[in-house]
């Protein structure tokens, strides 16, 4: 068996054990397919993950050191001023928990039972107190980042949305605009030079988490079911697993 790859975890993590919660990368799985999220909380059995980007997460390492300067000295970053946002990185006593992944900020929806929580890459504060959050993301792309346009980028504007509503309802007032600050490695320089140089820019996002609390009644009815849930419309786990699946019986029939 794969080292990388462990199907099958402890009960205690499944749905149901002491240590289950709801993560906000789980409440996107049952939005992209609730039948692999059933599979994954309910059965025990998770999708293969993706293999970690190490770049990424070099990129995100030093953005947040590099923003972690300016909320120890309670002064704006350079990319505040150049897009017009009045706020300062914001200090917490709870930062680095908010910001550690498997902890996170957290929150027990009574509606539910279930322990929500998610992990943020940064928070600002405007001068009113009015938190502002935000995300980095990195990449290499021919043309500057200034919008998400992309289908693909669905995910990341729920990202941003339970985050403010998390945050929400640990009382803080939290401004619907968000922000991802966008890390592009240029593609156009004469030589790599053994170095990698990254244009940033700052997309902003207006969210809006009115969806939250009615996903999070339907994950309940869906977790506390016996029956399998339907197959998400663009799944494509589920895809493969039917196409392997009708393959092997064609295959199978044949050699009969």
């Amino acid at each position: 068996m794969s080292s990388f790859y462990k199907p099958h975890r402890n009960p205690k993590w499944n749905y149901g054990g002491p240590n289950w919660r709801l993560s906000r990368s789980k409440i996107d799985l049952f939005v992209e397919c609730p039948r692999c999220f059933y599979i994954d909380n309910r059965l025990g059995t998770a999708r293969p993950p993706g293999f970690p980007f190490n770049l990424n997460s070099a990129v995100d390492h030093l953005l947040k050191k590099e923003f972690d300067t300016h909320r120890a000295g309670k002064t704006t970053h350079p990319l505040m001023k150049q897009y017009g946002v009045d706020a300062v990185p914001f200090q917490h006593e709870s930062m680095d928990v908010w910001r550690e992944n498997f902890k996170g900020v957290e929150h027990h929806h009574k509606a539910t039972g279930f322990t929500v929580s998610g992990a943020v890459d940064d928070i600002w504060v405007r001068p009113d107190g009015e938190l502002i959050i935000v995300d980095y993301k990195s990449t290499s792309k021919d043309e500057e980042i200034t919008a998400l346009d992309q289908d693909w980028h669905d995910g990341y504007k729920r990202q941003m949305e339970v985050y403010q509503w998390l945050f929400r309802t640990q009382g803080f007032k939290v401004s619907n605009m968000g922000y991802f600050v966008y890390a592009n490695a240029s593609k156009d320089r004469k030589a790599f030079d053994g170095k990698l140089e990254f244009d940033v820019t700052l997309v902003p996002y207006e969210g809006n988490d009115s969806w939250i609390e009615g996903v999070l009644k339907k994950i309940k009815g869906c977790l506390d079911s016996s029956e399998i849930p339907e197959v998400g419309a663009e799944c494509d786990h589920c895809a493969y697993r039917k196409a392997a699946r009708d393959v092997q019986q064609e295959h199978r029939k044949k050699l009969l």
